[in-house]
């Protein structure tokens, strides 16, 4: 390969910067040419999406949240003749191979392209953490240590009033984040999408909490698991106490990553390119354990990712 290209999609998370760096320079170090398309998939379908990589162009980047490629809604790739296009420019600008960072949608518009012959490799990257064949993806860790400071914040003038905190973290489909967090946090009650909440439940917990002069209780919420502020209403209706709402919303994506997106990142970013230069396409830089691997763009998509219950049975029994 000659000329490879990288992309940013989808929700920004910190550490894409690191995965981005890490392509040019795996790639130029292998003696390629690298250019940059920015505003994701967007950019293929404008006049200005490219940019042409040198070593220094990258410099100074890894400590940075966000990404500096930027990030767009592309509604063209959703459609067979946008895809068609995309394929068309990457061919006209003589890109032999793509690697794609973010997250399932992302994926499936590399997908797509592959099947239109165009090479390509993609690295996860969403705080969700919702991709089925990694055991995390950029952003992940970053966004649970936000969340977690919050957590902390909160505590402090919960405990100072006397209070019940209920506060939402980002998660439309999936709990990850408000496990992670919620179990690191010592939260009293966690809400996810993929399991049953009673709420009657979380207020004899609650109760049980305030019997034993425990003087605060935090409840984490995955937006997609409950409207935080009818759960706020209820339990100020069922045991009259004092609660209060916090939504997070964006601040869980911002911030300069945490060294393990940056090495996940870097990791990731240099194992897309060497699948392009060995030839593979239609592959993902997945972390299994202590190691990177490759896994197929099918198996992303044969099923959602699981969810860990051990973990939540885990917080069942340390929240008390």
């Amino acid at each position: 390969m000659s000329k490879l290209a990288v992309l940013t999609s989808g929700g920004d998370a910190p550490g894409m910067n690191a995965a981005v760096r890490a392509v040019v320079r795996r790639g130029l170090s292998r003696g390629c040419r690298v250019c940059g398309i920015q505003r994701g998939y967007a950019g293929l379908f404008n006049g200005d999406g490219f940019i042409d990589f040198q070593l220094g162009s990258v410099a100074g980047i890894i400590h940075r949240g966000g990404t500096e490629l930027l990030t767009a809604r592309a509604e063209e790739m959703h459609k067979p003749e946008g895809q068609d296009r995309a394929a068309a420019r990457l061919k006209s600008e003589g890109i032999d191979g793509l690697v794609v960072i973010g997250g399932e949608g992302s994926f499936r518009g590399a997908l797509a392209l592959e099947e239109r012959g165009i090479k390509t490799a993609c690295v996860p990257g969403t705080i969700d953490n919702d991709i089925n064949g990694t055991d995390s993806s950029i952003g992940f860790d970053t966004a649970v240590n936000t969340i977690l400071d919050a957590v902390n914040r909160l505590r402090d003038t919960a405990t100072s009033h006397e209070r019940i905190f209920i506060l939402e973290v980002m998660g439309r489909h999936t709990g990850h984040l408000a496990l992670a967090s919620g179990l690191a946090g010592g939260a009293e009650s966690i809400l996810v999408p993929e399991i049953k909440w009673d709420l009657d439940e979380i207020c004899r917990r609650l109760l049980q909490a305030i019997e034993r002069r425990k003087r605060h209780s935090i409840i984490v919420v995955a937006e997609g698991a409950a409207d935080v502020f009818e759960i706020n209403r209820e339990i100020r209706r069922r045991i009259a106490a004092e609660t209060r709402v916090t939504v997070l919303g964006h601040i869980q994506r911002g911030g300069s990553p945490s060294a393990v997106d940056r090495l996940l990142g870097s990791r990731m970013g240099a194992a897309a390119v060497d699948l392009l230069l060995e030839g593979k396409s239609g592959l993902f830089a997945a972390l299994k354990g202590d190691n990177i691997e490759a896994v197929t763009l099918e198996e992303c998509f044969s099923k959602s990712k699981p969810f860990p219950e051990d973990l939540y049975e885990l917080t069942l029994d340390l929240a008390r």
